[in-house]
């Protein structure tokens, strides 16, 4: 029987409803300057300190269902900071090291904690993901062609690379936000197609210009990934006709401007010098996979690994491997709670991903981008990037939405 309490019209207090807008678009900001880390610390990491602290100390909670990500992230960064024990003599860079990623673990833990709060701050969060990769992606084509004096600071070895260091997480950055237009033109008004199909055009080209062979895999995939599940949900006959057409009429799109873009002789040398499965300084001597062999049989003699940033100093290059680098900076302690933590969310947006719930489109394009960079991760360093963490939230956020609605249900129901 319902209460007369809860019978009750809650007031409106419009300076809350201000604050929480306000408080909605901070978050948005953040998220947005995300695109932009050419040095570091990068103006993100100068408002996320900020933002994440006022929030809080405000009140903001992490809930069981979030405390699980937060256990699993400190535990990995305590294998961190024991790692630091092995070194002879620790530099600055190193303790910064170890800084950064208990920072990030922070960001994740917020990141799941105010979409649990207040699910609506998920389309704000997409939404200013979007408008950071069409600027840092138009900022990468224009640097690529040299477009205007200076522009090449956003290329790196003739490879378009945005507003940050390293195309090769410029690249993976754009995938969701590829995703969520992709997912708005599948499904929603024909008025508003044009400029999403905009937006996808110049986030693809940026993608292709950053010539990452992860990031290649990771939108294929993704976008592979998106079109079939969207089918297994939406089993309309109709909705399936529009899936297909609007789907070839893209994938027509996509190749005709990959088309003009190889009839400029540089960027067809660099494609097809890219698009060789190995490359020499992946199986050549002390490669990339001899090194994975290496390091995993060095692994298994130091259970506290060998120190954030020491295996280029042992090998000509870094780990291009998560799961390696989570045993050489973080230990086997790290490495458990890493793939542990993983694993969970896998498994949880997997339970989640087909429910229809209001938040359901976001998690299933976060759950995606996250397979995504589990495959990519045995080629690749996924352990600082910005974006990885907020996909990680967003997810755990999702869930920790499920777990309340079920709670709800629960409660109801007694």
């Amino acid at each position: 029987m319902t209460s007369i309490a809860a019978q009750q019209p809650v007031p409106f207090r419009p300076q809350a409803a201000a604050v929480q807008m306000v408080a909605s678009w901070l978050i948005a900001f953040g998220v947005f300057l995300s695109g932009f880390v050419i040095s570091e610390p990068a103006p993100y990491e100068l408002l996320m300190v900020v933002q994440v602290a006022l929030w809080f100390l405000l009140g903001l909670k992490i809930s069981r269902a979030v405390a699980p990500l937060l256990a699993l992230l400190l535990t990995f960064n305590v294998g961190g900071m024991l790692s630091l024990t092995v070194l002879r003599d620790i530099v600055t860079d190193q303790v910064l090291y170890v800084a950064v990623s208990i920072f990030l673990a922070i960001t994740a833990v917020f990141y799941a904690a105010i979409i649990e709060d207040r699910h609506q701050r998920l389309k704000l969060i997409f939404q200013a993901w979007v408008a950071a990769a069409v600027i840092t992606g138009m900022l990468g084509i224009l640097g690529y062609f040299h477009a205007f004096p200076g522009a090449e600071i956003f290329t790196r070895y003739d490879r378009a690379m945005g507003a940050f260091q390293d195309p090769n997480v410029f690249g993976p950055f754009l995938v969701a936000p590829t995703l969520y237009l992709m997912y708005g033109l599948l499904t929603g008004r024909l008025v508003d197609a044009p400029l999403r199909i905009v937006g996808i055009l110049i986030i693809t080209f940026a993608v292709f210009l950053s010539f990452s062979r992860a990031a290649w895999g990771l939108f294929l995939f993704s976008a592979l990934a998106l079109v079939f599940i969207m089918l297994l949900k939406e089993r309309t006959n109709a909705f399936r006709l529009k899936i297909l057409m609007l789907s070839l009429a893209a994938v027509a799109l996509i190749v005709l401007a990959l088309v003009i873009a190889l009839q400029f002789e540089k960027v067809r040398d660099l494609f097809l010098a890219r698009t060789q499965l190995v490359q020499d300084y992946d199986g050549g001597h002390l490669g990339r996979f001899a090194r994975h062999r290496l390091g995993f049989e060095m692994a298994m003699e130091r259970p506290f690994g060998i120190g954030p940033m020491m295996f280029s100093k042992i090998f000509p290059e870094d780990e291009h491997n998560i799961w390696l680098k989570s045993l050489m900076t973080y230990g086997w302690l790290g490495f458990v709670s890493y793939v542990t933590m993983i694993l969970w969310t896998f498994s949880m947006g997997f339970r989640y991903l087909l429910r229809d719930r209001p938040w359901q489109p976001y998690l299933m394009m976060s759950w995606i981008v996250l397979v995504g960079h589990m495959l990519i991760g045995n080629v690749i360093d996924t352990d600082h990037w910005r974006h990885f963490y907020l996909v990680l939230g967003i997810v755990w956020g999702c869930g920790a939405l499920e777990w309340r609605h079920q709670r709800q249900i629960r409660q109801n129901a007694a």
